[in-house]
Protein backbone atom coordinates (compact mmCIF):
# COMPACT_ATOMS: atom_id res chain seq x y z
CA UNK A 1 0.00 0.00 0.00
CA UNK A 2 1.37 3.38 -0.77
CA UNK A 3 0.27 6.03 0.91
CA UNK A 4 1.97 9.83 0.38
CA UNK A 5 1.43 13.42 0.42
CA UNK A 6 4.96 14.49 -0.61
CA UNK A 7 7.50 12.74 -2.13
CA UNK A 8 10.13 10.86 -0.27
CA UNK A 9 12.52 11.65 -2.17
CA UNK A 10 12.75 15.22 -1.10
CA UNK A 11 16.16 17.04 -2.11
CA UNK A 12 18.15 17.87 1.53
CA UNK A 13 18.78 21.36 2.39
CA UNK A 14 22.27 22.31 3.14
CA UNK A 15 21.19 21.77 6.83
CA UNK A 16 19.71 18.28 6.54
CA UNK A 17 21.64 15.45 8.62
CA UNK A 18 21.73 12.79 6.61
CA UNK A 19 22.75 9.10 7.68
CA UNK A 20 22.54 5.21 7.04
CA UNK A 21 23.13 2.15 8.43
CA UNK A 22 23.08 -1.24 7.43
CA UNK A 23 21.60 -4.13 9.37
CA UNK A 24 21.70 -7.82 9.45
CA UNK A 25 17.66 -8.05 9.06
CA UNK A 26 15.47 -8.74 6.37
CA UNK A 27 13.62 -5.46 5.49
CA UNK A 28 10.14 -5.92 7.32
CA UNK A 29 11.55 -6.51 10.74
CA UNK A 30 13.70 -3.30 10.80
CA UNK A 31 10.85 -1.25 9.48
CA UNK A 32 8.29 -2.89 11.92
CA UNK A 33 10.84 -1.48 14.22
CA UNK A 34 10.78 1.69 13.22
CA UNK A 35 6.90 1.58 13.40
CA UNK A 36 7.32 1.06 17.48
CA UNK A 37 6.83 4.79 17.99
CA UNK A 38 7.03 4.68 21.66
CA UNK A 39 10.63 2.68 21.21
CA UNK A 40 12.54 5.66 19.27
CA UNK A 41 14.00 6.66 22.60
CA UNK A 42 15.36 3.41 23.10
CA UNK A 43 17.90 4.02 20.11
CA UNK A 44 17.48 7.76 19.09
CA UNK A 45 19.58 9.24 22.21
CA UNK A 46 18.47 12.42 21.03
CA UNK A 47 14.98 11.87 22.46
CA UNK A 48 13.28 12.07 25.69
CA UNK A 49 9.84 11.19 24.59
CA UNK A 50 7.91 9.79 21.57
CA UNK A 51 4.16 8.60 21.68
CA UNK A 52 1.59 7.91 19.19
CA UNK A 53 -2.06 10.23 19.46
CA UNK A 54 -4.05 7.98 17.80
CA UNK A 55 -4.71 4.09 18.03
CA UNK A 56 -4.30 1.27 14.98
CA UNK A 57 -1.43 0.69 12.79
CA UNK A 58 1.35 3.59 11.93
CA UNK A 59 -0.18 5.11 8.71
CA UNK A 60 -0.32 8.02 6.66
CA UNK A 61 -2.33 11.35 8.93
CA UNK A 62 -0.94 9.56 12.11
CA UNK A 63 0.29 11.49 14.98
CA UNK A 64 3.29 11.47 17.05
CA UNK A 65 4.51 13.93 20.10
CA UNK A 66 8.09 13.82 20.51
CA UNK A 67 10.23 15.80 23.07
CA UNK A 68 13.91 15.85 22.29
CA UNK A 69 16.34 15.57 24.93
CA UNK A 70 17.30 18.90 25.13
CA UNK A 71 16.59 20.20 29.05
CA UNK A 72 13.39 22.25 29.15
CA UNK A 73 12.01 21.50 25.69
CA UNK A 74 8.90 21.20 24.99
CA UNK A 75 6.89 18.56 23.49
CA UNK A 76 6.30 18.76 19.48
CA UNK A 77 3.40 17.88 17.41
CA UNK A 78 4.70 15.48 13.92
CA UNK A 79 2.09 13.96 11.73
CA UNK A 80 3.39 10.90 9.19
CA UNK A 81 3.01 12.56 5.66
CA UNK A 82 4.54 10.13 3.80
CA UNK A 83 4.20 6.03 4.61
CA UNK A 84 4.82 2.89 2.03
CA UNK A 85 4.42 0.05 4.57
CA UNK A 86 7.77 -1.46 4.74
CA UNK A 87 9.84 1.09 3.28
CA UNK A 88 8.95 4.76 4.19
CA UNK A 89 7.99 6.63 7.06
CA UNK A 90 7.59 10.34 7.05
CA UNK A 91 7.14 12.75 9.72
CA UNK A 92 6.99 16.42 9.26
CA UNK A 93 6.45 19.42 12.20
CA UNK A 94 1.85 20.00 12.54
CA UNK A 95 3.61 23.50 12.87
CA UNK A 96 6.65 24.03 10.88
CA UNK A 97 7.20 21.32 7.59
CA UNK A 98 10.28 22.56 7.59
CA UNK A 99 10.93 20.10 11.00
CA UNK A 100 11.19 16.69 9.05
CA UNK A 101 11.90 12.62 10.61
CA UNK A 102 12.64 11.07 6.96
CA UNK A 103 13.13 7.20 7.44
CA UNK A 104 13.60 4.49 4.29
CA UNK A 105 14.73 0.97 4.65
CA UNK A 106 16.50 -0.31 1.78
CA UNK A 107 16.27 -4.25 1.02
CA UNK A 108 19.56 -5.63 0.02
CA UNK A 109 19.06 -9.42 -0.49
CA UNK A 110 17.81 -10.63 3.40
CA UNK A 111 19.87 -7.60 4.70
CA UNK A 112 18.58 -3.88 5.10
CA UNK A 113 19.75 -0.51 4.99
CA UNK A 114 18.24 2.30 7.43
CA UNK A 115 18.45 5.34 6.02
CA UNK A 116 17.55 8.53 8.10
CA UNK A 117 17.24 12.18 7.18
CA UNK A 118 16.42 15.14 9.95
CA UNK A 119 16.05 18.27 8.30
CA UNK A 120 15.06 21.23 11.39
CA UNK A 121 15.52 25.27 11.24
CA UNK A 122 17.66 27.61 12.99
CA UNK A 123 16.72 30.68 13.01
CA UNK A 124 18.65 33.86 14.14
CA UNK A 125 20.28 34.68 10.88
CA UNK A 126 23.56 34.04 9.85
CA UNK A 127 25.14 33.81 13.00
CA UNK A 128 22.03 31.79 14.63
CA UNK A 129 22.92 29.14 11.75
CA UNK A 130 26.90 29.56 11.81
CA UNK A 131 26.52 28.99 16.12
CA UNK A 132 23.80 25.82 15.51
CA UNK A 133 26.18 24.37 12.84
CA UNK A 134 29.23 24.68 15.24
CA UNK A 135 27.41 23.55 18.49
CA UNK A 136 24.19 21.64 18.16
CA UNK A 137 23.78 20.01 14.54
CA UNK A 138 27.15 18.64 15.17
CA UNK A 139 26.43 16.71 18.46
CA UNK A 140 22.79 16.07 16.53
CA UNK A 141 24.77 13.99 13.65
CA UNK A 142 26.82 12.29 16.42
CA UNK A 143 23.67 11.46 18.17
CA UNK A 144 22.21 10.48 15.07
CA UNK A 145 25.22 7.95 14.08
CA UNK A 146 25.35 6.52 17.18
CA UNK A 147 21.65 5.65 17.47
CA UNK A 148 21.68 4.02 13.93
CA UNK A 149 24.14 2.14 15.30
CA UNK A 150 22.09 1.34 18.26
CA UNK A 151 19.19 0.82 16.14
CA UNK A 152 21.08 -2.27 14.39
CA UNK A 153 22.32 -3.73 17.79
CA UNK A 154 18.48 -3.90 18.76
CA UNK A 155 17.44 -4.94 15.72
CA UNK A 156 20.00 -7.87 15.21
CA UNK A 157 19.91 -8.99 18.60
CA UNK A 158 16.21 -9.75 18.34
CA UNK A 159 16.53 -11.90 14.82
CA UNK A 160 19.52 -13.48 16.82
CA UNK A 161 17.29 -14.42 19.29
CA UNK A 162 14.54 -15.61 17.32
CA UNK A 163 16.84 -18.27 15.80
CA UNK A 164 18.02 -19.35 19.10
CA UNK A 165 14.42 -19.85 20.13
CA UNK A 166 13.59 -21.24 17.08
CA UNK A 167 15.94 -24.03 17.90
CA UNK A 168 14.61 -25.52 21.15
Amino acid sequence: MVATQGTADRPLTTLALHRSQDVAAVPELAFAAICEVEKWPNWLSFLKTARRLDAGPLRLGSEVAIRSAIPGAEEELYEVDTFLDGYILSLVGAYSVRRRFDFRIERKSDRSKLVVKLDYPSYGGVIGALVDRMTARRKLDAALADSLIHFKGLVEYSVERDEILADF
